[in-house]
């Protein structure tokens, strides 16, 4: 009887991990296809960084690392690569000459999504950091 429920817990444990290994798998597939343009959402994230790479600074540098510090490690990658591609989208279509910390504080709330505001806002406040300026995207999502 040991042996069985032994089973059924390791099937349900496998079960369960796999599903939400695909659905992260699945998530990430459907960010590589193209859209109209021909160009994926990676392939946008890639182009952004790749063209505001010389704007950077390192004070923009370490602000970016601070911003994406709540994120839990084995996320925080994929979330500052997506952040920074934000905020050199931002700064190329301002024309700025370099990455500011206001690109990075609306690129940061920009790539967020919706559903951790609270979280973001509080994380905020806790440092804070500023962003009266950028409360109307944040209060849209009400």
């Amino acid at each position: 009887m040991f042996n069985f429920w032994l089973i059924l817990l390791w099937s349900i444990l496998l079960i369960g991990s796999m599903s939400i290994g695909g659905y992260f798998m699945f998530r990430k597939f459907l960010k590589s296809l193209p859209k109209a343009d021909g160009r994926s959402q990676l392939d946008w994230q890639n182009h952004y960084i790749e063209a505001s790479r010389h704007m950077w600074t390192d004070e923009t540098k370490a602000f970016l690392e601070k911003l994406v510090s709540p994120v839990p490690k084995p996320f925080r990658d994929v979330a500052k690569h997506s952040i920074a591609a934000k905020i050199g989208q931002i700064a190329l279509e301002s024309g700025a000459p370099q990455v500011t910390m206001e690109h990075c504080l609306e690129g940061y709330i920009l790539a967020t999504p919706r559903r951790d505001y609270k979280s973001l806002v509080a994380f905020l406040k806790k440092n804070n950091i500023d962003y009266t300026k950028y409360k109307h995207i944040l209060e849209e999502a009400n």
